[in-house]
């Protein structure tokens, strides 16, 4: 059965209220995000491509630190594990945490490796282009073991569980299947952001909260009209999944229950400008929301109004509980 999701938004700021009771376990690729910020007036004498005069930079947070950045923004817990290398990035990354009142000891430094960093030059609001420093070979056995040891002591404390997956080597396909079984046998709910072509490794997991490429292209079916959902109702069934939301950009996102229901909520973006990070504000305002009493519908729904927030900013931009409260309010109207 399919429904146009349009009505029912009284619950949503009674959900928000209990934000600030909810704990959440992040594990997944952390990483920095570098904007240099500038203009162009002319195009370079040595190549065809523009000369951009920096004025300002900034650092954010990228993949699962800026899903732990959208959870504290929320005024909910977030408890973050991950890799980094052993170099100057790993000590900035540290820094941008602690100023988003986000501890990083549960980091752990490996040799030989790069902490991920991409930097992103834009010019009059427009991405000129970007560069990534990064190590993606997979974690060994003994490393797998220190970080397991480190994610173990905190799962007691939560009831939720995000797997911020960016395919960087540290959510190996045995590591994950252990995480899952793990937080299973432990009753926690678990959310997934996948990547790749095979979600095998999530199954067992709650929900995963694929976009439509990669929906479809983890069910290795053709794009056509009617795909998102094919690959939906394949996923759900496939992987033993109780939801999984999948994001359209502009065409909003469909969340597919396990009772064979289908819900489409129509995108609420006034204008797009960056649709950086958008994936990672969708899952950790589900999982949020769902950890503060939500069903998996007004969890969808308030998942939906976060991202319509922040793809109208430009950068990773962690979200907050009263923006939330505003937009709801405002589309109640």
């Amino acid at each position: 059965m399919f429904f146009i999701e349009r009505e029912g938004l009284q619950n949503l700021e009674k959900i928000i209220e209990n934000f600030s009771k909810v704990k959440v376990l992040v594990v997944g690729d952390v990483m920095l995000d570098q904007y240099l910020w500038g203009s162009v007036s002319r195009i370079s004498p040595e190549a065809p491509v523009p000369i951009v005069n920096v004025d300002k930079t900034s650092l954010n947070l990228g993949g699962a630190a800026n899903v732990a950045a959208n959870i504290a923004g929320l005024g909910a817990c977030p408890a973050l594990v991950g890799i980094t290398g052993k170099d100057k990035e790993a000590e900035t990354l540290a820094q941008v945490l602690k100023k988003t009142d986000i501890c990083s000891e549960n980091l752990v430094s490996l040799e030989k490796r790069q902490t991920t960093i991409k930097t992103r030059i834009v010019a009059h609001s427009q991405h000129v282009v970007r560069f990534d420093q990064e190590t993606v070979n997979q974690i060994d056995e003994d490393e797998a073991n220190v970080i397991f040891l480190k994610l173990e002591k905190l799962l007691d404390d939560v009831r939720l569980v995000i797997i911020s997956d960016y395919a960087k080597g540290f959510l190996t396909g045995n590591f994950t299947k252990r995480l899952i079984t793990t937080a299973v046998r432990q009753n926690k709910i678990i959310l997934v952001d996948p990547k790749g072509k095979d979600f095998s490794k999530y199954k067992g997991a709650t929900v995963l909260t694929p976009n439509r490429k990669e929906a479809i292209e983890a069910c290795h079916i053709n794009d056509r009209a009617d795909a998102a959902e094919i690959a939906g109702k394949k996923l759900l069934d496939n992987l033993g999944l109780k939801a999984i939301l999948v994001t359209q950009g502009e065409k909003g996102m469909t969340l597919f229950k396990e009772n064979n229901e289908i819900y489409h909520l129509e995108a609420l973006a006034r204008k797009v400008y960056d649709v950086t990070g958008a994936g990672d504000t969708v899952i950790a305002s589900f999982a949020v929301a769902l950890g503060a009493g939500a069903d998996y519908l007004d969890a969808a729904k308030i998942a939906n109004f976060s991202a319509g927030l922040v793809v109208e900013q430009i950068g990773t931009t962690a979200i907050t509980a009263e923006m939330l409260k505003e937009a709801v309010k405002i589309q109640g109207l």
